[in-house]
């Protein structure tokens, strides 16, 4: 009899679901159901206006995605629903929050609605840059073992700059947050009634690491009151794939599957995509190509890698260090540059051809040799995550002339974006972790120009996955591992993850370009970036100073 699992992927804007077939991995039905509230960056839904730099998420938007999509998903198989053995979800990271002991959303409660800090924090929210400022300072000081873990730098995106941003702005909400918790966590729970913690998220976006999170000295010392943050995320750790416990009766009745099926331990929706592109044995990079770009690796040692979000055992598979790094700014500036720069007469020629502005901008793109357009960018749009670790960075475009029209700078934004994933890159392979092989997953691996320019720019083959949904398959396939169909998510990903749509070769001629105009980024880079000067930041406070605070 066949059986089936189904994953469920919490990105930043859309949740998606899938039917799995758990012998191949075959993907039998799928559904994606948009947040209705979207990315909240400008004001809550009930009104009040945001500060700079915000972007929460409402926990309604996820519920809804188990109640709409996950049925949607089962009807599009055509499956029966008893044959399902298990759920798994993964989302993105680290996206916060604050709730009630029995899991209850602050932002949910009538006296928190119009109170910001009560709200989830998606992962793009930079608002915590000067927390995570002081966290690294007073961590270098202390000469605390855990930051090198971490490259050196603790970034604003994650879980201990959010806290300590909410103690000092509203230490009510602080003070009633009786739990703290990763998003992916607390739908684990919204599923079975069962608190658990997943290893990855803690280690990686909660500091934890060698089986204790930074100690109470060292978070009193940022703040009297941090140390009440440590109960507030303590909960059982699981492993990658592990059973978090079995579907309730309620969760049962939204999703329309079987009750008391294994829920699958929560996960990092990067994570779990190196499942699902088989991309879990060491030395294979996966650089998820989405709104922001993770790039995820196992090893088989621990090294410490300047730069790196952070090195993690157990953190994507239960038998290797995981590592991350990432980019906090790549399909975003795309759609930025697309909805804010580029002329009404070019939206209007995409409409006259059928086309979308992405395709006319990629085919005036293309034929250009590199380094035309005389142009170079800085993919900083929305801060560094790696290897900077400094979202109070912007972006930078140089070269621009009279003559430069909106296609040469639509090239130089992807090719801003592939310089910073070679920074990454050797900046792995400079502390003695080796990129063997390179596989690229995600929503943006349908941009051909894209793909063709990152084989040039990096100087290696770049695979390509062949899974519309590879986050929600990772996810399926950690449940099929929850399940007991597997032991473990490496054999279950060998017979489960997907395919090599295609491979990228660099070509000879434009990677020498690429060469050429790298070496100008990197100057770039640290000129802006290592204390060649400071106004991008000085440029960053004046614009906070001049805004009117809500």
């Amino acid at each position: 009899m066949a059986r089936y699992v189904v994953g469920v992927d919490f990105g930043t804007l859309s949740g998606r679901a899938v039917v799995v077939d758990v012998a191949d991995g075959a993907e039998r039905g799928s559904a994606v159901h948009a947040y209705r509230h979207g990315v909240i960056t400008e004001r809550l839904p009930s009104g009040p206006a945001l500060p700079p730099d915000w972007a929460l998420q409402d926990p309604a938007d996820h519920r809804e995605v188990l109640r709409v999509a996950v049925p949607a998903a089962v009807r599009a198989a055509g499956i029966d629903p008893a044959d399902v053995i298990a759920i798994g979800l993964d989302a993105t990271s680290c996206t916060v929050l604050p709730t009630r002991a029995d899991g209850t959303p602050l932002a949910e409660l009538p006296e928190f609605r119009d109170r910001p800090h009560a709200w989830p924090k998606l992962w793009k929210h930079h608002a915590a840059q000067r927390q995570a400022e002081r966290i690294n300072a007073l961590a270098g000081e202390r000469g605390e073992p855990w930051l090198a873990r971490y490259g050196g730098r603790v970034s604003a995106e994650w879980q201990l700059a959010k806290a300590l941003e909410v103690l000092e702005a509203d230490p009510e909400v602080f003070r009633r947050a009786e739990r703290w918790i990763e998003t992916a966590d607390w739908l684990v729970w919204q599923l079975c009634g069962r608190e658990t913690r997943n290893v990855s998220a803690a280690g990686f976006k909660g500091l934890r690491q060698d089986g204790r999170y930074p100690s109470v000295e060292f978070l009193g010392a940022l703040h009297p009151d941090l140390p009440e943050l440590l109960p507030k995320v303590d909960g059982p750790l699981l492993s990658p794939g592990a059973r978090a416990g079995g579907l309730s009766a309620e969760a049962a009745r939204w999703t329309g599957l079987p009750a008391g099926i294994a829920v699958a331990a929560g996960a990092i929706d990067a994570h779990v995509t190196a499942a699902g592109a088989r991309a879990v044995e060491p030395g294979r990079m996966l650089a998820v190509l989405g709104t922001s770009t993770c790039l995820i690796m196992n090893s088989d040692t621990c090294h410490e890698v300047p730069g790196v979000c952070g090195v993690v055992e157990r953190g994507v598979t239960a038998g290797a260090w995981g590592y991350e790094a990432g980019q906090s700014g790549v399909g975003d500036i795309f759609a930025w540059y697309v909805e804010r720069a580029v002329p009404a007469s070019y939206a209007e020629e995409a409409r006259r051809r059928g086309i979308s502005p992405y395709e006319l901008l990629d085919s005036l793109a293309a034929a250009q040799p590199v380094g035309g357009h005389g142009l170079l960018a800085l993919d900083w749009h929305s801060g560094n995550r790696s290897v900077l670790m400094d979202h109070e960075l912007s972006g930078v475009l140089i070269g621009l002339t009279l003559a430069t029209r909106p296609e040469e700078i639509w090239r130089a934004l992807p090719e801003a974006t592939a310089f910073g994933a070679r920074t990454v890159v050797e900046a792995f392979e400079a502390a003695g972790v080796p990129v063997a092989e390179l596989t690229a997953a995600g929503g943006l691996t349908a941009n051909r120009l894209l793909l063709r320019i990152y084989a040039d720019v990096l100087r290696r083959p770049l695979h390509v996955v062949d899974s519309d949904h590879p986050a929600a398959l990772g996810a399926a396939i950690h449940a099929a591992v929850a399940a007991g169909a597997y032991p473990d998510v490496e054999s279950a990903s060998a017979a489960m993850g997907a395919a090599h749509r295609e491979t990228w070769h660099p070509d000879p001629a434009r990677a020498a370009g690429y060469d050429e105009l790298y070496a100008e980024y990197r100057a770039l880079h640290d000129h802006f970036g290592r204390g060649g000067t400071d106004v991008l930041h000085r440029l960053r406070a004046l614009r906070n100073r001049a805004r009117p605070t809500p």
